[in-house]
């Protein structure tokens, strides 16, 4: 596809995009998947909740500094920052989807108390806003990437950037907050 034809469908792209992500996220958690044409390695499904953490931990810092860099008005590095965001993002969402697709979600070892007053609300807003953030994503990078530096000052890049950094960052903290509860403290 070319550049010009991506740039002018930019809303389409980003609804294609994400209602493909969240359809494999869904169709994996529902384990709609079958199990059958999936390679199955239990080292590698034993590792990924720690691995994840680690992947989170990092676009965390891979957004804050893509964000200062910005705000810094240093442009290439911004980007630099956020496409690093964004393939551990994808790196994360591979891991997760592989091991979800094969062992169904985690279940909390801790307290029926904790899992319902405290596990639970935590993991639906992780949830929620890891859904919501998708197409904010899709729409930033999608704005940037089918554009000159020059032209995306004149699109909705920034402000919707700014959305999708915010739900990004409070998406991966919860998902670490939820990693604490299934894998150390309980």
């Amino acid at each position: 596809m070319e550049r010009s034809t991506l740039k002018n469908n930019v809303p389409a792209l980003t609804a294609l995009l994400s209602i493909i992500s969240l359809a494999l996220v869904f169709g994996a958690v529902l384990q709609a998947i079958p199990q059958s044409v999936i390679p199955r390695f239990d080292p590698l499904l034993a590792l990924i909740p720690h691995l994840n953490v680690v992947l989170s931990l990092a676009a965390i810092g891979t957004i804050l500094a893509g964000w200062r860099a910005i705000r810094q008005n240093r442009v290439g590095t911004h980007k630099k920052f956020m496409l690093a965001s964004f393939a551990l993002f994808a790196g994360f969402l591979v891991f997760y989807l592989y091991r979800v697709a094969l062992l169904g979600p985690g279940e909390f070892p801790g307290p029926d108390t904790v899992y319902l007053y405290i596990y639970l609300p935590t993991l639906a807003i992780h949830i929620l806003l890891a859904v919501i953030c998708v197409p904010f994503v899709f729409y930033a990078l999608l704005l940037a990437g089918t554009r000159p530096v020059a032209e995306i000052y004149d699109t909705r890049h920034k402000t919707v950037g700014k959305i999708a950094a915010v739900l990004w960052l409070i998406s991966f903290s919860l998902g670490i907050v939820v990693y604490l509860f299934l894998y150390v403290l309980y």
